[in-house]
């Protein structure tokens, strides 16, 4: 064979090795690739949910985060909490406060409002001073914010998305979760400042168990005796601090997961501070009624800082003693019939 014509044949085979060797990768490749879109498909190693629910209480997985908490899907505790908070603690806090609305409604068709028996003098006594009421107003007005959007996590999801769908409800939520947050901060120096305020004037008497006995001043034609606050806002300001303390105590816990407490404890907390709320909230609702459409005159109080001479006389006659006393009040000052403080 010619030199030339054994060049161009070794040419030949190895064009013929080429063309062989690329139509063996373009056979191989199809089983590679089918083979790993088998490894990734999600869909083709997936279980149901309530397969796997059925199949045992506790699920658990793998996970390449570092906490090992995060392994764990679901567990029996969980599936509790969810149906307290989905199922039972909506219908309870739907109860207590539109229980706690209703009884205020039929107190006020059946009581009416409690008017001055000697209607106004036109004497006005000094009762809080700004800072005072300052600090009522700062804490009200936290109180309100953190309720709604307290109450938003609780039935948002049945009341508000149906109404103004995801996007809104979804844009809301994240700012109320903010709201709620960051407010909570002055209503906590709220809480410690009316400690720091009105703790003295709390503080239970033996006067209180005879305002209690004769009604409570509800009885229109009773008016017992009372120092600067009577029995009723004593009990409401305990419990205010009592219910403000384990709202912020829990919230807090909340607002900071795992630094000082497990998943369990977590729970725990939501529990407690949702449940106090809702009571917390029936609570603020009598307060309010009572200080309003309850009470001729009440609202004047935190208003403008002054009552009527004959407001006081009705609900707190030995505190209107000291302030005449005191000479805190100008004008004509009748005789007050109310006994001595004990």
């Amino acid at each position: 064979m010619a030199p030339g014509e054994a060049t161009r044949l070794s040419r030949y085979i190895r064009l013929a090795a080429y063309g062989v060797l690329i139509l063996a990768i373009f056979a191989v490749s199809p089983p590679v690739r089918a083979q790993q879109d088998r490894i990734i498909d999600p869909a083709a190693s997936a279980v149901n949910e309530q397969m796997l629910l059925k199949q045992a209480p506790r699920i658990e997985g793998r996970t390449v985060l570092v906490s090992e908490r995060a392994g764990v899907l679901m567990q029996p505790a969980g599936r509790t909490w969810r149906y307290f908070h989905e199922v039972v603690l909506r219908w309870t806090g739907a109860i207590v406060i539109l229980g706690t609305a209703l009884g205020l409604w039929l107190a006020y068709a059946l009581i009416g409002r409690l008017r001055m028996t000697a209607g106004r003098s036109g004497i006005m006594v000094p009762r809080f001073d700004a800072f005072e009421r300052f600090t009522h107003w700062m804490t009200a007005a936290s109180f309100v914010l953190l309720a709604l959007t307290g109450l938003n996590v609780t039935f948002g999801k049945v009341l508000l998305l149906p109404l103004i769908g995801p996007e809104a409800f979804t844009a809301l939520s994240e700012a109320a979760k903010y709201v709620h947050n960051f407010v909570s901060f002055p209503f906590v120096l709220g809480l410690i400042l009316m400690a720091a305020l009105w703790l003295r004037d709390n503080v239970p008497r033996r006067v209180d168990i005879d305002w209690l006995k004769q009604g409570g001043g509800f009885i229109k034609s009773r008016h017992p005796a009372a120092g600067r606050f009577n029995a009723g806002e004593k009990l409401v300001f305990w419990l205010a601090l009592a219910a403000g303390a384990a709202v912020a105590i829990s919230g807090y816990i909340l607002m900071f997961p795992f630094y000082v407490t497990n998943i369990l404890g977590m729970q725990g907390a939501q529990v407690v501070h949702s449940v106090i709320a809702m009571l917390f909230i029936a609570l603020i609702l009598g307060h309010i009624y009572i200080g309003t459409l309850g009470t001729e005159g009440a609202f004047e109080a935190m208003g403008t800082g002054s009552v009527d001479l004959n407001w006081a006389r009705d609900h707190h006659a030995l505190w209107l003693q000291e302030e005449i006393a005191k000479g805190h009040v100008t004008g004509p000052t009748p005789g007050s019939s109310a006994r001595p403080a004990e």
